[in-house]
């Protein structure tokens, strides 16, 4: 196999005409990769994103074949499509928290939709918001309009995954409701596939791409208990660090606490135990 891509957190390799993606244990924070993996994340997220998939298989296409892949990524690997990726990611966000927050308390907007007086941190939204980024290959995203995706994409392409980010967000966010989960946000990737259709991809609705909270914990007005990788964002944001390469080293006790909110997250939504997973 040829070795296409080797990301932030995954690792693209061709196999014939199928790409295989592996998700490793490293973890990023403000686009750097931190020196400490956290001990199987990437099954995690790659157990997590497979159930969810099946989950949304109603709603839209996804670029998953199979999980047949060579015995070392076993868990942690899945064999899918090769797609032309769009050049935008696709946020979907129910709740008013991180770079959303920051705008919003500077202009009332959000990735200029605008949103009502008096919102809190962690507030609910009257309805969720589509606010997409750019995809940026170096540096960081950064927030852009509806109009700037259809200058990108076209006009039918923009709406027609704008609908389905929203469709996706608003499933998942239902279903994880259900089993006491709040989906605040989330981040989708589509591609195309050689015969032009359209097809949801990368990962969907884990805790790398979204956040996710406790709903008996939810208050407005404070930071939430983050079930995601906001908590090493937070913790990261306690050191003096320029956020800049090398990352810092992850203590233990974070490590431990970092993975056990990604099975909690996992276990509680999909009703599996991570051992039984295993």
């Amino acid at each position: 196999m040829e070795l296409l891509h080797s990301g932030k957190v995954r690792d693209v390799y061709l196999d014939g005409e199928d790409l295989i993606l592996v998700a490793s244990d490293r973890v990023s924070v403000y686009d750097v990769v931190l020196p400490t993996p956290i001990p199987d994340k990437g099954k995690i997220l790659t157990q997590l994103s497979l159930w969810w998939f099946d989950q949304l298989a109603d709603v839209f296409p996804n670029h998953v074949i199979n999980t047949d892949v060579p015995a070392e990524w076993a868990g942690r690997a899945v064999r899918c499509r090769r797609l032309e990726m769009l050049p935008v990611e696709w946020i979907a966000r129910g709740y008013l928290a991180g770079l959303g927050l920051q705008e919003y308390r500077a202009k009332g907007t959000v990735s200029g939709v605008p949103l009502p007086a008096g919102l809190l941190e962690g507030s609910k939204l009257p309805e969720p918001i589509f606010t997409p980024t750019t995809k940026a290959t170096a540096g960081h995203d950064e927030f852009i309009t509806f109009d700037d995706v259809v200058d990108q994409i076209s006009a039918d392409t923009a709406a027609r995954l704008r609908d389905v980010t929203l469709e996706i967000y608003r499933r998942g966010a239902e279903i994880a409701a259900e089993r006491g989960i709040i989906i605040a946000d989330t981040k989708l990737e589509f591609g195309r596939a050689p015969d032009g259709t359209l097809v949801l991809a990368d990962e969907v609705l884990t805790s790398d791409s979204s956040r996710f909270w406790p709903a008996d914990s939810w208050q407005p007005g404070r930071t939430q208990h983050a079930l995601d990788k906001q908590f090493v964002r937070d913790w990261s944001s306690t050191l003096d660090w320029d956020r800049t390469p090398p990352g810092p080293p992850i203590p233990d006790d974070i490590v431990q606490a970092t993975r056990a909110r990604y099975i909690e997250v996992y276990e509680c939504i999909t009703g599996l135990t991570w051992k039984e997973t295993q």
